[in-house]
């Protein structure tokens, strides 16, 4: 579970934060009134989350790659460039 702080706390226990997430494996949720704004997590999950996004990524590009081409003279003429 992601603790919750006000930007404000964040600000004053910045070092105490970054020490709980790097080796308590804490995530902290950053709230400006009543919206979160950021959240500070270890590095492990910054990189899964990374990872994550490339194979998705990936995943994507495949799904594409059978899609049929529209040639660049076609754009161009559509866009009146």
């Amino acid at each position: 579970m992601s603790k919750k702080l006000t930007a404000s706390e964040a600000r004053q226990n910045f070092s105490d934060i970054l020490n709980r997430a790097a080796f308590g494996r804490e995530r902290v949720i950053v709230h400006r009134g009543k919206k979160a704004v950021a959240a500070i997590i270890p590095i492990e999950d910054y990189h899964f989350l990374e990872e994550l996004e490339d194979r998705i990524d990936v995943e994507e590009a495949r799904k594409r790659l059978n899609e049929p081409t529209i040639p660049w003279s076609k754009i161009r003429k559509e866009l009146g460039l």
